[in-house]
């Protein structure tokens, strides 16, 4: 029975792109080559985002202005029902913390 001669052989990964280098008389990974980085920067989805993000921003700054707006006239509503409220209330003098004494 005659031995075959067996020589290292290249793999390569059907799922990632990495390239092996196998030693077929010892079974063992000789050598790996990670797969190429891919670039995930995609300059279209990148200005997508950013058109994205600054239509939510305008949006916020929008419902924050109308917010201001309406800020004055609920303050005025809070101040108008606590002077409702007090105009009953007969006028004291306040307590001080010597008076406790």
């Amino acid at each position: 029975m005659a031995k075959k001669a067996k020589t290292a052989f290249e793999v390569a990964c059907p799922h990632c792109g990495a390239k092996l280098t196998v030693d077929g008389e010892m079974h063992a990974v000789l050598e790996h080559v990670p797969p190429p980085k891919k670039s995930d920067y995609d300059f279209d989805e990148q200005l997508k985002g950013l058109s994205e993000a600054e239509r939510k921003r305008d949006e916020l700054f929008r419902q924050q202005m109308e917010a201001e707006k309406g800020r004055a006239k609920l303050l005025e509503r809070k101040f108008e029902e606590s002077l409702k409220k007090r105009k009953d209330e007969p006028v004291t003098k306040p307590l001080r913390d010597i008076d406790i004494d």
